[in-house]
């Protein structure tokens, strides 16, 4: 009885740090034993991560549709709220799941990129959206690889699969604006953040307020999630 607790109690603890490096402090410990097979610290970390990248990079791109110069970043853009919003539906229902509470706001850092952008004019924003996003979305593809051939929960491995699809599609309509600056992407995306864990943490949820959905557009692209149980 009390292991039992014990076990449940810990799959609802918040992750102490998210961001490209290693988020938990025992990454393999197993959290939770749910019907979908073992869930670690990685894997809960993963599914907070799924849904802070969409919290940020959704306004951004609601701010490629009123900023961009170019019809290829306004292309990225649109991508970049389909995609995320498609993807935050698919982590909520995990989520929901398996127990892990769900930030209604990205990091502090995540925060000071969309404060970035807003303050961006002209073709500015264009090649810092673009560098940006590029170098994100890079580092994020990595932490999705590793959780995909490590875990052993059936929902997560289904999230990281859709993930992967999403992160590749906005790799390349990213790349096809001709915008990205290669010469900042890859330091950034093979150099960890030298910043306090609580800037790569987002804020846990308030149990007073309604969960942030991500709205997706009327015309959809994105295919819907298949159902996983």
């Amino acid at each position: 009885m009390g292991g039992a607790l014990s076990v449940t109690l810990g799959s609802l603890l918040y992750p102490v740090m998210l961001g490209v490096q290693k988020v938990g402090s025992a990454p393999e410990r197993v959290i939770a034993t749910p019907a979908t097979g073992p869930l670690t610290e990685a894997d809960r970390d993963f599914v907070v991560k799924v849904r802070s990248a969409g919290l940020w990079e959704y306004p951004v791109g609601q701010l490629a549709l009123k900023k961009a110069t170019t019809k290829a970043v306004k292309t990225a853009g649109e991508h970049l709220i389909d995609g995320n919003a498609s993807l935050d539906a698919a982590c909520r229902a995990a989520g929901g799941q398996l127990g892990i509470p769900l930030p209604n706001q990205p990091s502090p850092q995540q925060q000071g990129f969309v404060a970035g952008l807003k303050a961006d004019r002209g073709k500015q924003f264009d090649t810092d959206m673009a560098t940006l996003l590029r170098a994100t979305d890079g580092q994020f593809l990595s932490t999705i690889a590793s959780v995909r051939t490590t875990t052993r929960n059936s929902l997560v491995r289904a999230l990281a699969d859709r993930a992967n699809d999403i992160v590749l599609d906005h790799l390349a309509v990213l790349e096809k604006t001709g915008l990205v600056d290669f010469g900042q992407v890859l330091p950034q995306e093979t150099t960890p953040p030298r910043l306090p864990a609580q800037d790569l943490t987002p804020p846990p949820p308030v149990a007073t307020q309604p969960q942030v959905v991500l709205i997706p557009p009327t015309n959809s692209t994105v295919s819907p999630s298949p159902s996983v149980g």
